[in-house]
């Protein structure tokens, strides 16, 4: 029987939040089914997986961090701090945060994790900084919200945190009472928000929180709690939990295509933003002229902005105005959408084909944006999770999709997306392309009106006959294909093996550029970077039409890409 943890300790953050992550998995059709408020969208469940997945990767990367560096034995006898794991989980929740109820679980776990790291040498937490962590973690989500609203999440969260301050004992003590204590606010929620009663259910993110709080006393006791399933309509809750709630005239537990209201905002807007806390605080004021629903969470100058609007545009040039933001998602909520469908629209079709990359800067997301491509932008650093790839499957909206992750390394969280897409009725076809010159090369002969077989056909076979390289700066000194490397150096990598270290940017391209051409090609495509020497550019066209006259360049610009330079050859 494995060890039931007393104490809070980063081993025991990490099994939360991977239980955490396996109850939503389970629980996200029928969260999605009770989204009502505010917006009902039917995709509450699905974005707090989302939250929580992010969460779990940036845990996951600190262990194996620590395993890499020799740190660690692997076998949990040696470990990371707590404070490095549960700033890493509120880190990744915020910058994998989703929705409404997903930024203010960003929130939630940033403001434990705010408690917990307190003492950087702390290899664990008790009962009564549980208690503390709880009841700051409910403060800053409610802070964060412009308009809070009781019969919410905050509601449940309050609850929680008030539950547990009564609490003497151990951390499973506390926690249980914590959970206790939210699912009797969950219950109340319908008596609280008029909108909820008319539907006859629950709150969604409240829900979604409960089965956060579960895996939590999970984590602590060894034992799931009692209740099992937390009830999903009003009547059912009260009878549970024992709470009074009026009996509405119909009860249901929304399909996600039911519509609860339909009025309000066309967009919604998000964002992580780099910005201070001056340029954020007149950013909440702007926000919250343009629209509702405004959430922002984050501190230490990164942000994940959250609001409800009709002019999109005017969102994100307050966020350009406040600092540099990225990430950038807009939901237009249209006639296919589940809160219009009440409003005598037809629901949208699904488009014949479309295609989903991911690519590893904005510039380039433009650029697939106006070939018809739906992107999923990843930052240098923090791939994306196979959540995040079927969203973006479900945003396409497409009977059949053509998937190009553009990383090597994505191959098995595309499959796994891929799956997953399928399961849900969406005919998926995966290219494997490792680089985002590759992606250019399959959409440049991509032809929708075609039978799909034959068009991934051409674009597996476009893909596949272009050479892909990138250059890059060596952050650590290591054995390459080419020799050791020490921090610092250019690094020429053609089809993902070092095969030039060099000095200077532009000579390590250009010999990067030569290899690949003595091999023969007729297009040469480059990706800027934003950190790439300015006159780069010039000089490996001069170089192109002097020595290969038969040789097309184009050029691109890829922003914040991670790589200085990305280079394909046809």
């Amino acid at each position: 029987m494995p060890q039931v943890p007393q104490t809070l300790d980063a081993l025991a953050v990490r099994a939360w939040c991977g239980l955490a992550l396996e109850a939503l998995g389970r629980a996200r059709e029928e969260i999605d089914a009770i989204n009502v408020y505010p917006v009902a969208d039917g995709d509450t469940g699905t974005n707090l997986y989302l939250t929580v997945e992010s969460a779990v990767a940036a845990v996951e990367a600190v262990f194996a961090g620590h395993e890499a560096a020799g740190r660690g034995a692997g076998d949990g006898t040696m470990k990371p701090a707590l404070a490095e794991v549960v700033r890493a989980m509120a880190h990744g929740a915020l910058i994998g945060a989703r929705g409404n109820s997903g930024t203010i679980l960003a929130q939630l776990l940033r403001g434990m994790a705010q408690v917990l790291a307190s003492d950087s040498e702390a290899a664990h937490t008790d009962g009564p900084a549980l208690r503390v962590a709880l009841r700051h973690a409910a403060d800053s989500a409610r802070e964060a919200v412009a308009h809070p609203v009781e019969g919410t999440v905050l509601s449940v969260a309050d609850a929680a945190a008030d539950a547990a301050t009564g609490a003497e004992g151990d951390c499973g003590t506390v926690a249980r009472a914590a959970y206790e204590g939210a699912r009797a606010a969950l219950a109340a929620t319908p008596g609280q928000l008029a909108v909820l009663e008319r539907a006859g259910v629950v709150d969604a993110g409240g829900r979604g929180l409960v089965t956060v709080l579960a895996a939590l006393v999970q984590t602590l006791t060894g034992e799931a709690p009692k209740h099992g399933t937390v009830p999903l309509t009003a009547p059912a809750a009260a009878q549970t939990m024992g709470t009074a709630v009026p009996e509405p005239e119909a009860v249901h537990a929304r399909a996600p295509g039911d519509a609860c209201e339909e009025d309000g905002p066309a967009y919604e807007v998000i964002y992580l933003l780099e910005a201070d806390d001056t340029a954020v605080a007149r950013l909440k004021e702007r926000l919250d002229a343009l629209g509702e629903s405004l959430v922002v969470v984050g501190g230490d100058g990164l942000w994940n902005v959250h609001v409800h609007v009709d002019d999109a545009g005017a969102a994100v040039e307050a966020g350009v105005e406040a600092g540099r933001p990225y990430r950038i998602r807009i939901t237009h909520f249209g006639a296919g959408d589940a809160h219009m469908a009440g409003a005598g629209r037809p629901p949208r079709e699904r488009a014949p084909r479309a295609v989903v990359a991911v690519v590893p800067g904005e510039g380039l997301a433009g650029l697939y944006a106006e070939a018809g491509a739906t992107t999923v932008v990843a930052r240098p650093g923090e791939p994306p999770a196979s959540g995040e790839l079927v969203e973006a499957v479900r945003r396409a909206h497409a009977r059949e999709v053509v998937l190009l992750p553009n990383d090597a390394e994505l191959r098995h969280t595309a499959a796994a997306a891929a799956e997953q897409a399928r399961a849900e009725g969406v005919r998926v076809a995966l290219i494997p392309t490792r680089s985002a010159v590759q992606g250019i090369a399959a959409l440049a002969v991509h032809e929708p009106d075609r039978r799909f077989d034959e068009d991934v056909v051409s674009m597996t076979s476009a893909a596949g006959a272009t050479r892909y390289a990138e250059v890059v700066i060596a952050e650590r000194e290591s054995w390459t294909m080419a020799g050791i490397c020490q921090a610092g150096d250019v690094l020429g990598l053609i089809d993902g093996d070092v095969a030039v270290i060099g000095s200077d940017v532009t000579a390590t391209a250009e010999s990067v550029l030569n290899r690949m051409l003595a091999a023969g090609g007729e297009m040469v495509t480059l990706v800027l970077g934003d950190e790439a020497p300015a006159t780069i550019v010039d000089h490996l066209e001069s170089r192109v039409r002097e020595s290969y006259l038969a040789v097309d360049t184009v050029v691109y610009r890829g922003g914040r890409q991670g790589a200085l330079l990305l280079i394909g050859v046809e």
